[in-house]
């Protein structure tokens, strides 16, 4: 994908054409998001080595439990995370808060891969775990405000869903290298040496285009073009102006991202849901990251540039409401005939709509914004959203389905989210072809 072209309109002196943003701009952009889904589906993947390493009990279910909730922890001060560091990014500037979070996120990961097991510190080794949860989670919540706003301030008018895009197709890459790089170490090493050490090696490796990042994001150039007066606000000043003076814009994209959130996370959620409520017998858990990663990288990509071309409002409300009409027969055709083709199927199907319509929510949200709010008004729409949403949905669909014992629970689930979703992106402004709002 080229980002050399230049938009032919020059609107106003603020938005007249920027320089065209090179590869490694995206690249340092998209890092931190990238990190996210790959230490979320590499701890997912190693829960069980994880729980036996730092919560050994008698009980291995319970080990696994309480696994599996310490990295649910990271939730809770994504919230934090989103307010402060959005504000200080509208107060301060993009480029240090994207330096902010990346460090930020890179202790945590690795705290988490080098602090000894259970059985070399005791209790000082899931308390040095949570907290790393914690460190991270509230470096995430800060981290797609100002990326997000950064990408779309230096790219050309005709080019900011391409680009913003990137943020979406990079969950994708960072699913598709998890879940590579966990069925290598699954498939080499013995239960033993992946308890020990083999889920280190998987986070490790993850932190390796850490230090590429920190050094690009150094030196990229400022967007916010931020006056004295903006520049003396405090971080709460900036709050209270977003809250106070931009709520409408601010409910309707954590509406958006809401629905979009829970889509995602019920496509991460089929590999469980195919091995317990359809009782198949999965080969891999690398088939969903499979699936999911490269449609994801293919469709969000696709959704930034339809989005472009024909509009905001057209492709995030498009393919919502086809996935809201296609997902109970998808789900029904998928228990009649249960088998690891048809699960692909229907993850499948959810990435490639949930893709498309992500990829014009991620840009249209923060055109809405202006400068002063925008990276704090996405942080925090997206923090609370992904907290709520992403942080409860795999423990919602399995509540529902034990509690109702009906299979279907998922796609109810789905198409109610849905619903509220497409009220809210129907209700955004069309954004593409606008100045961004100063």
């Amino acid at each position: 994908m080229s980002f050399s072209s230049t938009d032919t309109k020059a609107p106003s002196v603020r938005d007249s054409t920027p320089p065209p943003p090179s590869r490694a701009t995206v690249f340092a952009c998209v890092l931190g998001n990238a990190l996210e889904f790959y230490d979320f589906t590499t701890y997912t993947f190693f829960a069980v080595a994880i729980g036996r390493s730092f919560f050994p009990t008698h009980d291995p279910v319970v080990s696994l439990l309480i696994s599996v909730a310490t990295f649910g922890v990271g939730f809770c001060t994504r919230p934090l995370g989103g307010l402060v560091i959005g504000a200080f990014a509208d107060h301060a500037g993009r480029k240090p808060a994207m330096m902010l979070t990346i460090a930020l996120m890179a202790i945590g990961m690795l705290l988490l891969a080098a602090t000894p097991p259970f059985a070399a510190i005791g209790y000082a080794a899931p308390v040095l775990v949570v907290f790393a949860r914690l460190l991270q989670g509230f470096a995430l919540g800060g981290e797609v405000g100002p990326a997000t706003s950064y990408l779309i301030e230096v790219a050309p008018n005709d080019r900011r869903g391409r680009l913003a895009s990137w943020q979406i197709a990079s969950q994708g890459c960072a699913l598709l290298a998890a879940g590579i790089v966990g069925f290598v170490l699954a498939h080499s090493l013995s239960d033993a040496a992946m308890t020990e050490w083999g889920w280190r090696v998987a986070l490790l490796l993850g932190l390796t285009i850490v230090p590429g990042g920190l050094y690009i994001r150094r030196r990229l150039p400022e967007t916010a073009h931020l006056s004295d007066t903006e520049k003396r606000r405090s971080a709460a000043q900036v709050l209270g102006h977003l809250l106070t003076g931009h709520p409408w814009p601010l409910f309707l994209g954590l509406v958006a991202i809401m629905t979009s959130t829970i889509s995602t996370y019920v496509g991460l959620y089929m590999t469980t849901y195919g091995e317990t409520a359809l009782h198949l017998k999965v080969p891999s858990a690398i088939t969903a990251p499979l699936i999911g990663g490269i449609t994801t990288i293919v469709f969000a990509l696709a959704g930034g540039w339809l989005a472009d071309r024909y509009g905001r409002k057209i492709v995030m409300l498009l393919p919502r409401i086809l996935l809201i009409l296609a997902i109970y027969p998808a789900f029904l055709f998928l228990i009649g005939h249960p088998s690891i083709v048809t699960l692909l199927v229907t993850t499948g199907l959810m990435s490639v709509l949930g893709s498309l319509s992500s990829a014009a929510a991620i840009v249209a949200i923060p055109e809405m914004l202006p400068a002063s709010v925008r990276a704090s008004g996405l942080s925090t729409a997206y923090a609370f959203a992904v907290t709520v949403f992403g942080g409860t949905t795999q423990f919602v669909l399995a509540w529902l389905i034990g509690v109702s014992g009906d299979p279907l629970s998922p796609a109810w689930y789905m198409i109610g989210s849905g619903i509220l979703g497409v009220i809210a992106m129907a209700l955004m402004p069309e954004t593409r072809g606008r100045p961004l709002p100063r």
